[in-house]
């Protein structure tokens, strides 16, 4: 995979990418959350979580959360790296969204159950959610930025 993404010329500009890569980031946990909102669950479950894959074996809430906020943003910043390698141009919301499900798949039936327990347990489909809203805030920002630029020529 390494010597794709050197022979990939990446498609977007940084500052384009920086923008999707950080809406993508913020907003991609919002399907889990309103699953867990609108089921009672339990809200910082997914974020305690992401934190134990940084600090396995920890249980506080609090500095599960301050491990969550490294991991979250650097996990996404891996994916949107590759992904501004590979998405096309056109039609480049429905490419990342496709291209996160791949990666939902890849994340959640073979890491997580191997690697990350906690986030193995987590329910599946809302998780499958957040991975398809974070492709599509992805995609979405880059085909709009991209339109943008278009426009202002």
């Amino acid at each position: 995979m390494t010597a794709l993404l050197r022979l990939a010329p990446p498609r977007f500009s940084r500052r384009d990418l920086f923008h999707a890569w950080w809406v993508a980031t913020l907003f991609s946990g919002l399907p889990s959350t309103l699953h867990a909102l609108s089921t009672g669950g339990d809200l910082l479950e997914a974020t305690r979580a992401a934190g134990q894959m940084l600090l396995p074996g920890v249980n506080d809430t609090v500095i599960l959360f301050g491990a969550a906020a490294l991991v979250h943003p650097a996990v996404s910043l891996f994916w949107a790296l590759v992904f501004a390698r590979l998405l096309p141009r056109t039609r480049t919301c429905g490419w990342a969204t496709a291209g996160a499900a791949a990666v939902a798949l890849l994340d959640l039936c073979v890491i997580a159950p191997w690697a990350f327990p906690a986030v193995a347990a987590l329910p599946f489909w809302p998780q499958l959610a957040d991975h398809l809203a974070w492709g599509a805030l992805l995609g979405g920002t880059l085909q709009w930025r991209q339109r943008r630029h278009a426009r202002a020529r």
